[in-house]
């Protein structure tokens, strides 16, 4: 009869270190985040902790008539999803070290352009203004999770 005593013991215990490691996987699934790469050579730029978030602005409307793509505007404004991300300045921005007030933001490993920086702001095509602006363009970056 102990033996089963025991079993019934270290079953419930087995079930309770089970039940943590369950727990444990969902928190940290829920800590993963992305990380931007540069697509020529994947060294990573910057990270989701890194990025500014903006409102989104009203769309076309929000550009001066020579910038629009359409020569109507819609009454309905359909919502554009942002074809960059604006992230704070970093150390591998060589440029922003240097003093410009706009420049190009290239890669450290294989200066590949990957956006541009104005400290005066840029207005993303979405249509807000974002002040100042340090802007990476999606299509130049890989998104990985971590």
């Amino acid at each position: 009869m102990a033996t089963d005593d025991s079993n019934a013991e270290a079953a419930p215990a087995a079930v309770s270190a089970g039940s943590e490691t369950d727990t444990h996987a969902t928190n940290a699934s829920q800590k993963l985040g992305l990380v931007y790469r540069c697509k020529k050579c994947r060294r990573i730029v910057a990270s989701d902790d890194n990025i500014v978030l903006h409102e989104r602005g009203k769309g076309q409307e929000s550009f001066k008539w020579k910038k629009r793509s359409g020569g109507t505007i819609e009454k309905t404004p359909t919502a554009v999803e942002c074809s960059s991300i604006f992230v704070e300045p970093m150390k591998w921005m060589q440029t922003v070290q240097e003093g410009f007030v706009g420049e190009k933001l290239l890669c450290m490993g294989c200066n590949a352009r990957l956006g541009s920086f104005n400290w005066a702001g840029m207005q993303c095509n979405c249509g807000a203004w974002v002040n100042p602006a340090f802007q990476l363009h999606k299509s130049r970056l890989d998104e990985c999770p971590i």
